[in-house]
């Protein structure tokens, strides 16, 4: 057991580490940044469904799930991103691996307790925009930012019946988000520069039920939902305004004026509500469908000044589910494996120059156990867009390769010598 919790440490400190900068939107700038929580990659690869019972990995999606572990479970999932950013004129890719999330569940009888880290939002982009300006000075932009807020929480779920269970969240919210944007005239020595950093706190939690029911000897219903009130975080900014030598516009230095402003600002994090609702038999297939509601509508910025943007209440559709040829057999390992797919229709809740922020997902992936093991690594694609060209806005087309290790054993066994 000593050298389980040896590694989760090792982990969590690598992951701490590497875990930010794991976007490359810019429309991450607005709000926290992007919300990269979506679940472990099991319910990704069903379009974000998370109504199905799971005795061997981590559902992270509805807090009652945990009850639902029979064995110890430690699960970490990474991911490759791969976006192809458009506008009305030009087209750029940009790549990003990122850690996705760490988490140890530990099953306590009829209740399981989980713990874990994972980034909850994230902000990485880099724009340049050149132009000619009223006066007829060429003027070039660079905005820039990096950063994000991480989600470290502890959880507990209880099976009240064998067919009914509770659980709950709390989540501790931390991070740090830096913004930066130059500008300067074309043969002019001097530009401006503004640097922007935001420390963000805060905590908040979470709330679950599960219900399952056979309706037949052989086929069950599946229901979940979760919510998670709003809560609010507190943010310390503080914006460094300096004029720098552009000589070499990349790496701007010798900075010949420079203020500080120090402030202090809080934000709402929006609450959500998710429901969902699957059927099928457990050790062959399922299907389901998943609804969540974001109050976004008084969400807002890191910083005050930014006036083309406005939120709205989010909703997000997933539809999806899995099959699993033949759970028990000897002869064909691809009999044994789970395939996954779904469907996803997102609107974020982000409307920039009076344009709605939509997100679009198509998933699949394969769940593929370990011989002579209950540990399973698990693979999946995702394919999506989001956002438009319109409005002098951005496109993003990607594409996401998603990683993850669900690792079942019995840590807390003591050995027995004949």
């Amino acid at each position: 057991m000593t050298k389980n919790v040896i590694i989760c440490l090792s982990l969590l400190v690598t992951f701490i580490s590497v875990a930010q900068d794991n976007t490359a939107s810019p429309y991450s700038f607005y709000g926290i940044g992007e919300f990269k929580f979506k679940g472990a990659v099991e319910n990704r690869n069903m379009g974000g469904v998370a109504a199905f019972k799971d005795s061997l990995s981590i559902n992270f999606l509805n807090p009652a799930s945990y009850a639902n572990l029979k064995i110890t479970a430690f699960s970490v999932s990474g991911s490759h991103n791969t976006t192809t950013l458009e506008n009305s004129t030009q087209s750029e890719k940009a790549q990003r691996t990122s850690l996705d999330y760490l988490a140890v569940g530990l099953p306590l009888g009829k209740s399981s307790a989980v713990f874990g880290l994972m980034p909850y939002t994230s902000v990485g982009y880099r724009i340049r925009n050149a132009f000619n300006d009223d006066e007829g000075f060429f003027r070039n932009k660079i905005a820039s930012g990096r950063g994000g807020v991480n989600r470290l929480f502890f959880g507990y779920g209880y099976s009240i019946t064998p067919d009914f269970s509770i659980g709950v969240d709390i989540n501790y919210l931390f991070g740090n988000v830096e913004t930066t944007s130059l500008e300067y005239i074309t043969g002019v020595q001097l530009g401006t520069r503004e640097i922007n950093n935001s420390r963000i706190t805060g905590f908040g939690y979470n709330l679950g039920l599960m219900y399952n029911k056979k309706v037949t000897e052989s086929y069950s219903v599946y229901t979940s939902l979760s919510y998670s009130p709003e809560s609010e975080l507190a943010i310390k900014n503080s914006t460094k305004i300096s004029t720098v030598n552009v000589v070499i516009p990349e790496s701007p230095s010798d900075v010949e004026i420079e203020d500080e402003i120090l402030n202090k600002n809080k934000i709402n994090n929006p609450g959500k509500i998710s429901f969902g609702l699957g059927f099928g038999d457990t050790k062959k297939f399922g299907i389901g469908t998943q609804f969540t509601f974001t109050q976004n509508n008084e969400f807002g910025n890191r910083l005050d000044g930014i006036n083309n943007v406005t939120f709205e209440n989010g909703t997000k559709i997933g539809v999806g589910g899995y099959f699993i040829p033949k759970i028990i057999s000897y002869s064909n390992y691809w009999k044994r494996v789970t395939y996954r797919g779904g469907m996803s229709i997102e609107n974020t809740g982000l409307i920039i120059n009076n344009q709605e922020i939509k997100d679009y997902g198509i998933n699949f992936g394969l769940g593929l156990p370990a011989s002579g093991t209950l540990s399973n690594i698990n693979i999946g694609f995702e394919f999506g867009s989001r956002g438009t060209r319109k409005a002098n806005l951005i496109k993003e087309n990607y594409f996401n390769i998603l990683v993850s290790l669900s690792l079942s054993d019995k840590w807390f066994v003591k050995s027995k010598y004949n």
